[in-house]
Order: structure tokens, then C-alpha cells, then sequence
């Protein structure tokens, strides 16, 4: 592969959904995966607002889930300049990885933030701009990584395992590069899928005022035991 670059296409197995289906039934289904890029972020976007409309931390961050959604856009269109965005080919799951040599926001991006914060959420931006500050203190910075951004299913695809096996996919060919793993369980209803994959838990913050908790989870390279 390519440094830093997810350029083959692979498949992942969509399972029936039907209550008659049983364990040793064939997947319904082979779905492609492939890199996607800024042709692609408006459909990234209707994912990641979808799969994140009853979150606990953003929406804390952003009740309105209008603005909230203007936060995913301007998150998606700065990470898809890196081609480590991988979708199933119907949008049915995506997932946003950054580089080990990258950030979620370009530069300009960054300078952005303050000004789109007080347009989204007004006397709370001071707030949720010290929730976004958590976030970037709390990641580790020892050895290079990849780091899983943003990850989501459809609500009509859930069930299915298409998002455990999208992300399984994308595990196999960061360990193929010897590389670790991070993301951020913004939703602690999700820790166990993640610690199921190899992930552990190893720093923990709260949104400001006792807010929601978030937790930092590595992944050691090959998904070896912490």
C-alpha cells in the first residue's frame, strides 16, 4: 500500500437482517469499499449527521442538530483532502481516518472554528471551544498513528455489521503498515465494539460543566495487548 494512502478496494459482508436468518447463513451481500474524496463529502456528511443525530457529546455540543451538521461539514470537507476517507460504495458506512503525519483541519480550517462556533451555538462557543481543546490535549502525541476522526453506519444499515467489519477492513491494512490506532468514543454505549477490536481505553475527559464523557482508546500496532 501506497504510504498513507488506503488505494485498494476491498469488500466487507453485509449480513440479512431478517429474523429467520440464522448464523450459518451466506451474507446477503458483498459490498466494495473504496477511498472516497471532495467529489464525495456531501454524501459523507448525510452519513456522519445521520449516524450522529442522538450522540451524547455532540449533542451537547450542538442541540440543534441543523448546526450540528454545519460542524460535520466543515469537519468532512477538511479531512477528505487526505485520501484516507473509506466508504462502502452506497454510503451505507463510512469511515474518516487521518494520517500518522496529519491533522483533522487544515490550517485555514482551523482558523475557521472560532468564528463558524459563534454562528452555530453563540454564547456557548467559549464552551464547546474548550470541549474541542479537551479533545486535542487528551490525544496522544508519542508515536505516529492513524487516527479514526469520524466512523458511522446509516440508521436503515445498522444491524447489519457493516460498520465492525468496515472498520475490521481498515484495522487489517493499518496493521499491515505496523502503524497504531486512536479514536475518541464520543458515546460510551460504543466502548465495547471498539475494546472488541483491540482498542483500550487510555485517557478519559468530561464536556465542560460535568458534561458528557469522552474516551481516548489506542490501538497498539497489529492490535497487541496494551
Amino acid at each position: 500500500m501506497e504510504k498513507h494512502r488506503f488505494a485498494a478496494i476491498g469488500s466487507i459482508a453485509a449480513q440479512r437482517t431478517s429474523q429467520t436468518a440464522t448464523a450459518t447463513d451466506s451474507p446477503a451481500a458483498m459490498l466494495a469499499i473504496r477511498p472516497v474524496g471532495a467529489q464525495d463529502a456531501s454524501n459523507v456528511i448525510d452519513v456522519v449527521a445521520e449516524a450522529f443525530l442522538k450522540d451524547p457529546t455532540w449533542s451537547w455540543a450542538f442541540p440543534d442538530p441543523a448546526a450540528r451538521k454545519r460542524w460535520w461539514t466543515h469537519c468532512v470537507t477538511n479531512a477528505v483532502r487526505y485520501p484516507c476517507t473509506l466508504a462502502t460504495v452506497g454510503f451505507e458506512t463510512i469511515a474518516i481516518w487521518i494520517p500518522p503525519d496529519g491533522t483533522e483541519f487544515s490550517h485555514e480550517g482551523e482558523q475557521k472554528i472560532p468564528q463558524l462556533l459563534k454562528d452555530l451555538v453563540g454564547p456557548r462557543a467559549v464552551e464547546v471551544a474548550e470541549l474541542l481543546n479537551r479533545f486535542e490535549q487528551a490525544h496522544p502525541r508519542t508515536e505516529p498513528h492513524y487516527h479514526l476522526s469520524l466512523f458511522g453506519t446509516r440508521d436503515r444499515h445498522r444491524g447489519r455489521g457493516l460498520g465492525m467489519a468496515l472498520l475490521n477492513e481498515n484495522l487489517a491494512r493499518i496493521d499491515a503498515e505496523r502503524m497504531p490506532a486512536y479514536l475518541e468514543s464520543s458515546n460510551p454505549a460504543n466502548n465495547h465494539r471498539y475494546e472488541a477490536v483491540g482498542f483500550a481505553t487510555v485517557v478519559a475527559f468530561e464536556a465542560p460543566g460535568n458534561g458528557p464523557v469522552i474516551s481516548g482508546m489506542w490501538r497498539k500496532a497489529n492490535g497487541q495487548p496494551l
